[in-house]
């Protein structure tokens, strides 16, 4: 890779094997088998051939209807699923930021899952303790740090799971409609830090919806559907291509 290059992707491909009969015990296995039956799948090919580079510094953009494989594709680049055929290089360290809050323990305290999602976010003990403060603050959830998780809302569980992703000083981050999550307060929060670290020149890439949002962050975006590159270039002539297929889709 280039200096200047953070990922490059070349013809990447993933594709998911969905059954059609769905069989939820031992007992249906086999008594699907002794009947005679067998298993039926239906190929999903979620990204197909996909190529593209992204800068160091750039803040990319990927867009697209739901199923096009937007979250697969930032799998894939986060190392969570592995890609068919094609290959993916990254250069540096990279924060996904997900399934937020994936990897909780609900019985444990708020404390104590700060300390466990930043060891699984690449973080040491010592990192996480000097960083501990901050967390809790970005949060606004000190008062709760003695509570466990269950006993937390849904909101307040996001809140802490990024204050403490946002803490792993990456390289790379991956944003999957992160963006969206907790009330508009913190919606704006989340923004504000995103932005804070775009312009310390870390390289993003933006998964979203909210074309306003990718409009405003990115100089350059994909647009995929089906698993395919429909479009790709600057950032406003790719939301206008979007905008007209999905008008097309409208009327059809």
């Amino acid at each position: 890779m280039n200096n200047d290059e953070a990922i490059v992707v070349d013809h990447l491909s993933k594709g998911f094997r969905i059954p059609h009969d769905r069989k939820v015990t031992v007992y249906e296995h086999i008594v699907g088998l002794l009947k005679g039956g067998k298993y039926s799948y239906e190929q999903f090919q979620a990204l197909d051939d996909v190529s593209f580079t992204v800068r160091r510094g750039e803040t990319f953009g990927v867009i697209g209807p739901n199923g096009s494989g937007k979250s697969t594709l930032l799998k894939i680049l986060a190392g969570v699923l592995y890609p068919d055929s094609g290959t993916v290089r990254v250069n540096g360290k990279v924060a996904p930021f997900l399934e937020l809050g994936v990897g909780f323990q609900p019985d444990l305290t708020a404390k104590e899952n700060i300390f466990l999602y930043g060891s699984i976010m690449g973080l040491t003990r010592k990192e996480i303790g000097k960083r501990y403060d901050e967390i809790l603050d970005f949060s606004e959830l000190r008062r709760f740090e003695n509570m466990k998780l269950k006993n937390f809302s849904s909101g307040m569980a996001v809140r802490l799971a990024f204050a403490t992703a946002v803490q792993t000083d990456p390289d790379i981050l991956l944003v999957d409609e992160v963006l969206a999550v907790g009330d508009e307060a913190f919606q704006r929060k989340c923004s504000a830090k995103i932005e804070e670290i775009r312009r310390e020149g870390k390289t993003i890439i933006v998964v979203s919806h909210a074309l306003g949002t990718v409009q405003e962050l990115c100089e350059r975006c994909m647009l995929l559907k089906n698993g395919r590159i429909l479009a790709s270039g600057e950032t406003g002539k790719v939301v206008e291509e979007y905008l007209r297929i999905s008008a097309a889709g409208a009327q059809a």
